[in-house]
């Protein structure tokens, strides 16, 4: 463990000051000067060799000694003296920089604290066995896993049964598509998260200013707050294919999801998370008893193609699909909960990990509620019929009435994960704006405005769905189109924070990988404008609309090259700090005050007024159709 990681000082200890730049200590000297003062140890010659110390005369046992006069020893005499001591002291800790820290809340600091493990903050192992790299694995995993998991809820849920009740085993090449695109992003902001520790909110107010913060965070707690009222709407189905009333299990999920997350600890939540994913589990045997077509299931999951052809409605499908799976939210949620386990450079590489399995996590589950709704429709009149996610439980139920609970089950644990995972993305980013304490390391008591605000949401949207006659059609078309609209923002400013010395130093993104997320964010763009123009204009050609943007994607992608590789040749190159590799686990983002402004170049300058453009008329747009749609 890092110790420059830990709070300031210790338990019983104070801590010496130490210099600000980034550079190593260096040694002690043997005589300090006149300006420095005199060391307590017993090590280092007086300063004052005129007037020593009576303790430092009575042990001189060799009488010439003392017929020399006052003044500095011989200079042979300091060979044997133990000041050499810090040659031999570990070289780990003198390698790694002070620095001061950006954590805005000092819950932030400390001991790692994970569901299966935990990392003393005195750990210090510069090359641990594998016994204590898998021990490190199990304690740090966690935010990786949770937020993909939680990617498959109720809307996730229900996009994939009906890619499945539609379009059988045909779109499966679309999850392994997108296997990089959730590895690159969410890479990203665990960066971001151990190297700055501050919240993606904040870092967006601070870095892009007020406009662009308070847009992105309005947008997202408003797309949060819809999004989670369609994790109960989930709940509410479930509910009633079991059997039970909703008006029991909707307040009851709500108390259960408040309680869990108000504990005042960060491991029980997390202990929490993972039983909640451990049910998710019930996919295995769901999907056995599936009849599965294996072969099938290969062979799609590496081919392309569309059952029936390509029509509006796949098109349509497929972005859905990706939209689901790559949400905003996602980016602010790992971020912070990275930062909240206390996650440092030096587990990156760990939670890095976490992320990738929680990236085939998400895939293999999505794969099997595809291939779950192709049985419950294979050969039966509601094939190509899809209605929601309780049709999929009823169809199932037909064939076998343990089929639809477990397919009901799984719908009501997918959706108490996901009101989960959103609904404290929101909640970090409003103590980030707010610079609020914002840790699930407080207790309630100490951090009242946190947990309020989790709670308000939860029981607000809960009580939403409780009212009969709500638009939840409305609501659930308005997180599609929001989710499109506030896409391409937060791609954009994720691609510049992480290019951003300033705030990553030496883990800014390497060329390879910049190449590689500005093509995962140019479709991203196609995909989102393609949603965005479907939910204003319906009657719009999918298809050709598809193919133009398309064209333009690969167009601006090929001029975007060219007037690079030309800027590159004009302007000085940008200099990444280059540091030995303890230092660079030990670099950590200096606070927010002491950072430069942002500097754009006149390209991203007018980038970004096209970007804010697109955004501004886009939301008046939706606010239009939403007028019109709920005077209706």
């Amino acid at each position: 463990m890092n110790q420059d990681d830990r709070p300031t000082g210790g338990p019983g200890r104070p801590e010496p000051d130490r210099p600000i730049s980034g550079e190593r200590h260096p040694e002690p000297p043997a005589r300090p000067g006149p300006e420095q003062p005199k060391p307590p140890s017993r090590t280092e010659y007086p300063a004052e060799p005129a007037q020593p110390h009576p303790a430092e005369r009575r042990p001189a046992p060799e009488p010439p000694e003392r017929k020399h006069p006052p003044g500095p020893p011989p200079p042979e005499r300091p060979a044997p003296s133990p000041a050499r001591k810090p040659a031999v002291r570990p070289a780990a800790p003198q390698a790694r920089p002070a620095r001061p820290s950006a954590v805005l809340d000092e819950a932030h600091l400390g001991e790692i604290q994970g569901a299966f493990g935990r990392v003393p903050r005195e750990r210090v192992e510069e090359r641990p066995g594998l016994r204590t790299r898998l021990l490190t694995l199990l304690a740090i995993v966690g935010p990786g896993i949770i937020v993909m998991v939680g990617d498959n809820d109720a809307g996730g849920v229900a996009t994939y049964a009906q890619a499945g009740q539609n379009y059988g085993y045909s779109l499966l090449w679309v999850l392994l598509l997108l296997v990089p695109v959730l590895i690159v992003n969410q890479e990203m902001v665990v960066r971001l998260g151990a190297v700055t520790g501050v919240g993606h909110a904040r870092l967006l107010t601070e870095r892009f200013g007020r406009f662009w913060g308070w847009f992105s965070v309005g947008d997202l707690f408003l797309l949060n707050f819809l999004t989670i009222v369609t994790e109960f709407i989930g709940i509410s189905l479930a509910a009633e294919h079991l059997g039970a009333s909703r008006y029991v299990v909707v307040p009851a999920a709500a108390v259960v999801l408040v309680a869990v997350t108000a504990s005042g600890s960060f491991r029980r939540w997390e202990r929490a998370m993972f039983a909640f994913i451990g049910a998710s589990l019930l996919l295995i045997p769901l999907t056995l008893m599936s009849g599965p077509q294996w072969g099938r299931a290969a062979h799609d999951f590496v081919v392309p193609g569309i059952q029936g052809g390509a029509s509006s409605e796949a098109i349509l499908l497929i972005i859905a699909i990706v939209g689901t799976t790559v949400a905003p939210w996602q980016l602010f949620f790992q971020q912070s909960n990275v930062i909240d386990k206390r996650i440092t450079p030096r587990f990156i590489g760990y939670e890095r990990a976490d992320t990738v399995i929680g990236s085939f996590v998400v895939v293999a589950g999505a794969a099997a509620l595809i291939m779950i709704a192709d049985f419950a429709a294979r050969g039966t009149t509601v094939h190509g019929h899809f209605t929601d996610a309780a049709g999929v439980a009823d169809a199932l139920a037909r064939h076998d009435s343990v089929l639809g609970v477990l397919f009901a089950i799984v719908l009501l644990d997918a959706s108490i994960i996901g009101a989960a995972a959103v609904t404290l993305a929101t909640s970090y980013a409003f103590g980030d704006v707010f610079n609020l304490r914002h840790s699930l390391h407080r207790s309630f008591g100490e951090a009242k405005q946190f947990y309020a605000s989790y709670s308000l949401l939860v029981l607000v949207a809960a009580a939403i769905v409780l009212i009969p006659g709500a638009p939840l059609g409305l609501i659930t078309e308005a997180v599609q189109a929001l989710a499109g609209l506030l896409l391409p923002s937060a791609s954009v400013f994720l691609l510049l924070l992480c290019n951003d010395t300033e705030v990553l130093g030496p883990w800014v993104n390497p060329r390879w990988l910049n190449m590689l997320a500005t093509v995962t964010i140019a479709v991203l763009l196609m995909l989102s404008g393609t949603l965005m123009a479907t939910t204003l204009f319906p009657a719009v050609n999918v298809t050709r609309l598809t193919i133009w943007l398309a064209i333009a994607l690969v167009t601006g992608l090929l001029t975007a090259a060219v007037a690079l590789r030309a800027a590159r040749r004009r302007a000085p190159t940008r200099q990444v700090p280059v540091m030995p590799q303890a230092e660079k686990l030990a670099w950590r983002m200096p606070p927010l005050a002491l950072l430069r402004p942002v500097r754009w170049s006149p390209g991203t300058r007018l980038g970004m007024m096209a970007l804010r453009g697109y955004l501004i008329l886009s939301a008046l747009l939706l606010l239009i159709k939403a007028i019109r749609l709920g005077s209706s």
